[in-house]
């Protein structure tokens, strides 16, 4: 049974679901919504209390500023607020893309209420050797998003992840078709003009989340070389100490496999290990 829950934040509404039983784990994207990780959290419901939510300004979480910008910091603090009324402690926290980026900034700023973070392909392009170029990539996305509209800026957006954007069926997920409906133009306005500048220029401290108590790992898919996230993600891992953890397929695996995500996912929260080097489907 899923249970939805709304909760009042300082400018915002959340919606966000409850299923299972168990320790507490958070599902979280950004700007993916709740919706999209249902068949992970249905294949984790058997171990854990899963908790999604859509984030700040997505779905069914409504803004009272539409031009308020999505930072990872106050993203965090919107998961806080979840966790607190939750009623836990702590929990276990899995963040994909731009989830994963939140979950840092959680980890960071919390590492209290957080047991283990598994960050799933963050797009940290400060990361890379050519953050410079892949910043003004982005100052261009988002340009061209107020110039040409969101099929542009998508197409965009999707060549620079690595993506082929005539491919629907590659689980890349975060950049829908665009029907150029009210609802998906205003979406993409919240990504592009108030999210992705500010997701992808997040430079995670790395001596907080090292310092513990959070044990923070990183994840990579098999089939991700050729993203952008795959050296984001290995540069990550690296500056923490240890190789990342492989999950099935690529940036989306969770979507196009989630029974096997799955566990991955739970043998990697159960394990005392904190280096996995190869696959461990």
């Amino acid at each position: 049974m899923t249970t939805t829950a709304f909760l009042d934040v300082p400018g915002a509404r959340l919606r966000y679901q409850i299923r299972g039983s168990g320790p507490l784990l958070l599902l979280m994207g950004s700007p993916m919504e709740a919706a999209a990780f249902a068949p992970l959290a249905d294949a984790l419901a058997g171990d854990y209390t899963v908790v999604t939510h859509d984030p700040r300004g997505v779905a069914g979480s409504a803004l009272a500023d539409i031009e308020q910008d999505s930072t990872p910091e106050l993203r965090a603090a919107d998961v806080l607020a979840i966790l607190d009324v939750s009623g836990a402690d702590s929990a276990d926290v899995f963040g994909s893309s731009g989830g994963a980026v939140t979950g840092l900034a959680l980890a960071e700023r919390h590492p209290d209420r957080v047991r283990t973070l598994l960050a799933h392909e963050p797009p940290l392009l400060e990361l890379l050797p050519d953050a410079a170029r892949r910043r003004a990539e982005v100052d261009d996305m988002i340009e061209t998003f107020r110039r040409e509209g969101s099929l542009s800026a998508w197409r965009k957006f999707m060549i620079s992840a690595g993506f082929d954007p005539g491919d629907h069926d590659d689980g890349a997920a975060a950049a829908p078709a665009p029907d150029g409906s009210a609802e998906q133009e205003a979406q993409a306005a919240r990504f592009f003009d108030h999210e992705l500048r500010g997701t992808t220029r997040f430079l995670p401290n790395i001596s907080r989340l090292t310092a513990g108590p959070a044990r923070v790992l990183v994840g990579i898919g098999a089939d991700s070389a050729g993203l952008t996230t795959y050296p984001t993600s290995t540069a990550l891992a690296d500056l923490l100490g240890s190789p990342p953890l492989v999950f099935p397929g690529d940036h989306g695996g969770f979507l196009a496999e989630p029974a096997a995500f799955a566990h991955v996912l739970v043998r990697a929260l159960a394990s005392s290990m904190t280096t996995v080097g190869s696959d461990v489907r």
